[in-house]
């Protein structure tokens, strides 16, 4: 059963790691099968509590296809491990600026074909548009698929404090995006929870495909 935002955020904090890590693995598993983070590839994380900042994150350098329990660590608003083995994914600094500055309560991040490739090619414009599609209306808050959703894209970088950085200020400027894209990397989005999260990433995904798909296909106008 997938874990809540009011979970999360229950009177008690008590919500349990195992079961938090057991939907990570599951998800993760689930975007391995449908090849959006092979091998090693894509992070998640979880809030376990807002205050203070608890993140139930994935272990750096595991096989997404064999993700488990074991894999998923807890962390501090620091990126301090306080439970699990392993070191947490090099982009943790990314994962807390989301939360610190959306609020999510999920963060989740992968690594597929027309991510990387559209990431890539639409550098230049600053972002991805995309717009005019039905399945916009999956995105929270979005209610026609007249809606115009804008994808940032930020130029990819191993100094990852300064990679976050940049990451807040792109949020900061776009406070309506519900992603954001590292150029020849992957995509980033996040949810009130990990359903939301989760739907979100297969609503980007599919769009950012057909996009591709219809952009890179010869002759297609003419047969619109």
């Amino acid at each position: 059963m997938p874990v809540t935002r009011e979970e999360i955020n229950n009177s008690s904090g008590s919500l349990r790691l195992s079961a938090v890590a057991a939907e990570l693995a599951e998800i993760g598993r689930g975007f391995y099968a449908r090849g959006w983070v092979l091998g090693t590839s894509g992070n998640f994380s979880a809030v376990i509590s807002h205050e203070p900042l608890r993140l139930a994150i994935t272990s750096s350098g595991v096989d997404k296809g064999t993700l488990s329990t074991d894999d998923v660590l807890l962390i501090d608003g620091q990126g301090k491990v306080l439970e699990g083995k392993g070191h947490p994914s090099a982009e943790t600094l990314l994962h807390l600026a989301v939360v610190k500055l959306r609020g999510a309560g999920a963060v989740l991040h992968t690594h597929s074909v027309w991510s990387n490739i559209l990431s890539d090619a639409c550098f230049g414009e600053g972002g991805v548009k995309i717009e005019g599609h039905e399945m916009l209306k999956g995105l929270t808050g979005v209610e026609t698929h007249e809606h115009c959703e804008w994808l940032p894209i930020l130029e990819n970088s191993q100094d990852m404090a300064a990679l976050a950085a940049e990451a807040a200020r792109v949020l900061e400027r776009n406070p309506n995006s519900h992603g954001f894209l590292l150029r020849r990397h992957g995509l980033y989005t996040w949810g009130r929870d990990l359903a939301e999260g989760k739907r979100h990433i297969e609503i980007i995904e599919f769009l950012l495909e057909v996009l591709g798909r219809t952009s890179f296909t010869p002759n297609f106008k003419q047969h619109r």
